[in-house]
């Protein structure tokens, strides 16, 4: 009885996207201004961490982060209503599948991961919203993981995936993996990250992304 009790209150509860944790922030914006071209960056603590990191391209450029640390695919996809689609933006960049692969939320299945970045498209594109795919940064390791030892295996089976679906479907994808990879391909180059082994980009890694990432905005916009 204990525990059915446990299971029903579980049952009740709907935080697992994490809802609220931009809900403010959204009530605050508001609808587009007339001409307002709004971009919005989806994605998890790489993406959460890019605001704090570089301001000045997110306020010169006029972008929306919308990262959520420690995220996989299949929160975004619960969220992407609240945090991409009722914004009403011009572009979203997809961000995704580092957490997926360090297995946050459960084992990792590619088929599903891929499919939570198929449904994402298919959502934007349904409402008018263009769409920018990114590759999954290069990572080594994870060291909340240390178990995980294929992760540079994983990440650039997705990418490639990923990569051949942007390009049959006419998506602009951004490389971001062979910008920062090391030269052996084992994991992100040390000037580029700030831990070890490398996940999160330090501001030169985020200088390497922006770079590769704002000449596909502006072509959207």
């Amino acid at each position: 009885m204990l525990l059915m009790s446990a299971v029903c209150v579980n049952a009740q509860k709907h935080e697992f996207a994490n809802w609220k944790r931009y809900a403010q922030a959204n009530t605050e914006l508001g609808a587009p201004a007339k001409g307002e071209k709004r971009v919005v960056l989806m994605g998890n603590s790489i993406t959460d961490g890019w605001p704090g990191k570089r301001p000045e391209f997110f306020k010169e450029n006029k972008l929306i982060g919308r990262g959520i640390g420690g995220q996989t695919s299949y929160q975004f996809l619960l969220r992407f209503r609240e945090d991409v689609i009722n914004l009403q933006p011009k572009v979203v960049v997809i961000n995704y599948g580092t957490n997926d692969i360090a297995e946050n939320t459960g084992e990792y299945n590619e088929d599903l991961t891929f499919g939570n970045v198929c449904s994402m498209v298919e959502l934007a594109r349904y409402h008018k919203c263009k769409v920018i795919l990114t590759s999954c940064l290069p990572a080594g390791g994870f060291s909340w993981r240390p178990a995980i030892t294929d992760a540079m295996e994983k990440i650039r089976h997705l990418n490639a995936r990923v990569q051949e679906y942007a390009k049959k479907n006419k998506i602009p994808y951004v490389d971001y993996f062979s910008a920062m990879v090391t030269a052996d391909g084992k994991e992100m180059r040390p000037e580029f990250a700030q831990d070890k082994p490398g996940v999160h980009p330090n501001v030169e890694g985020y200088k390497v992304m922006e770079g590769l990432l704002l000449p596909q905005i502006k072509k959207l916009r």
